[in-house]
């Protein structure tokens, strides 16, 4: 069972839950996040593997969109939830906030594309990936956590910091790199909040 812990930000109320990983427990603690506690928006924070040859381990990734890249492209456009475009957005006010004070964080945020899949990434499908979306970092439930809030008119936004990159690939790295990388999301999510708060005095 999922366990959700509350706690209190100036004056938000925050319910913080770990959803393991996939996109089936993502997507689970999404929609229970949404209808146990009816947030008013979900920010999805943890880490991600870098794709693009920019993305540098420890650069923080703020999605504009998220894409599923083992689901076929006209799945989601012919067949429910019928987008107009094979993507969900995150929410672009909190994307502009994020761009008003991006360039003086205290990590490197670099702004752009995420894709989600059920595997762990090899070096052939980094280069099918690259071509075909031309993402900045790749994980395996962000497109679930979108898919689910863009059904439930929930705004949300993703903050991942990178473990492993093209030069510095495999399992091994993601091991290595975690702690470091999940403590720098979280720094960036207290930022993000921290700016949150200003912006609605």
């Amino acid at each position: 069972m999922l366990k959700f812990y509350q706690s209190n930000f100036v004056q938000f109320e925050l319910i913080l839950v770990y959803s393991g990983v996939c996109k089936v427990n993502a997507a689970i603690a999404t929609w229970q996040l949404i209808n146990l506690f009816n947030v008013d928006i979900i920010i999805n924070a943890g880490t991600a593997g870098g794709i693009d040859e920019s993305v540098q381990l420890f650069d923080t990734i703020i999605s504009k969109k998220v894409i599923y890249h083992d689901v076929g492209d006209d799945i989601l456009t012919d067949f429910h939830p019928w987008l107009k475009s094979n993507y969900f957005s995150t929410d672009p006010s909190l994307i502009n906030l994020i761009k008003s004070y991006y360039q003086e964080s205290k990590y490197p945020l670099l702004i752009g594309t995420t894709v989600t899949g059920e595997q762990f990434i090899t070096d052939k499908n980094r280069t099918e990936i690259k071509q075909k979306y031309s993402p900045l970092s790749v994980d395996m439930e962000t497109a679930s956590i979108g898919h689910v809030c863009y059904i439930n008119k929930v705004p949300f936004i993703t903050i991942r910091t990178i473990t492993d990159t093209n030069k510095y690939q495999g399992i091994e790295n993601v091991e290595l790199n975690c702690i470091k990388a999940s403590s720098i999301s979280a720094y960036v999510v207290f930022e993000f909040l921290t700016k949150l708060t200003t912006s609605l005095i």
